[in-house]
């Protein structure tokens, strides 16, 4: 019920203010010379209590949920989601989760077999090559030049990779730089039109998807469950998607410019009070202003 529920709610506000999806919220990293729609697809585990959660045990003394997403960078909101036991495999999954995206669009993720089915139904992908990939190069996409040290065509020559992607693709290796130091990267995409550079930029907004799991994860705080067994935990993480959404429609009809987070405290902090809650996110987001938030000693305790 609180998955159909969620489903419906986002569509709804889809229908009645169709700029929400598009204009909702861009992500800061994102280059805005990427036109098409992009997709990131990954997952996150949420750790639950193994001596009374035995239905989502996945090592002897751990248990945990994950969800399963497809992130639409435009407008940041998912477009499909699963959420299952951490024992699920993620390139498992990850055919459910990309059965929506369309021919032309974008999407990031490793599994050979599904990124061939990919390239059938004409999507572009992007990923980063795993270290131990067995490959042979056949030719030169482009000169490397900058931060981009390799743009090559390669074959992939592995007993079962060979046979999962049979054609060409395209490897970039470049310096990117993670958290304020260069490092090495290699990434594979079947997209043959596009710079290096753009390839690379690309890559770095798939942490948008981290961002997002910050924010549920962090922000609405999901792990304090209310009960142990599996629908219950189903229940309350569907609610927090629920909520998100919900924050995220009021911060766009308020044209709130600041943090997730900043919302999230100032809503819930005047949550049981006679409040105009547009009056209150005017005041929070600007330091003028006559309307003034009434103190209570129960605010002392808010983040």
């Amino acid at each position: 019920m609180a998955e159909d529920l969620f489903w419906a709610t986002l569509k709804h506000l889809e229908n009645t203010s169709p700029l929400f999806r598009m204009q909702g919220r861009s992500y800061c990293a994102m280059p805005r010379r990427f036109k098409k729609l992009i997709n990131v697809v990954d997952s996150t585990t949420i750790q639950l209590v193994a001596n009374c959660m035995d239905w989502a045990k996945h090592r002897r003394r751990k248990a945990a949920a994950k969800m399963h997403l497809n992130l639409d960078l435009r407008s940041f909101l998912p477009k499909f989601v699963v959420i299952d036991t951490a024992k699920t495999n993620d390139a498992k999954e990850a055919r459910t989760v990309c059965s929506t995206i369309k021919a032309g669009e974008i999407k990031a993720y490793v599994d050979f077999k599904h990124l061939y089915e990919l390239l059938m139904r004409g999507v572009f992908w992007i990923s980063r090559a795993k270290t131990n990939m067995k490959y042979e190069v056949v030719g030169q996409h482009g000169v490397p030049k900058g931060n981009i040290l390799e743009d090559s065509v390669i074959k992939l020559t592995g007993v079962n990779t060979a046979k999962w992607y049979p054609t060409t693709l395209r490897m970039v290796v470049a310096m990117v730089e993670v958290d304020g130091k260069m490092k090495k990267m290699t990434f594979i995409t079947n997209n043959f039109k596009w710079s290096a550079n753009s390839i690379c930029d690309l890559y770095k907004a798939r942490w948008a998807v981290e961002v997002f799991f910050k924010e549920i994860k962090q922000t609405l705080k999901p792990s304090d469950f209310v009960g142990y067994n599996k629908n219950a935990v189903r229940w309350q993480l569907w609610t927090a998607l629920l909520t998100y959404i919900i924050l995220r429609f009021i911060a766009w009809q308020s044209k709130w410019n600041h943090s997730f987070i900043r919302l999230f405290t100032a809503l819930r902090g005047v949550i049981w009070s006679h409040l105009d809650m547009f009056s209150v996110l005017k005041c929070c987001g600007t330091a003028g202003g006559k309307t003034r938030m009434r103190a209570a000693p129960e605010m002392a305790y808010l983040p």
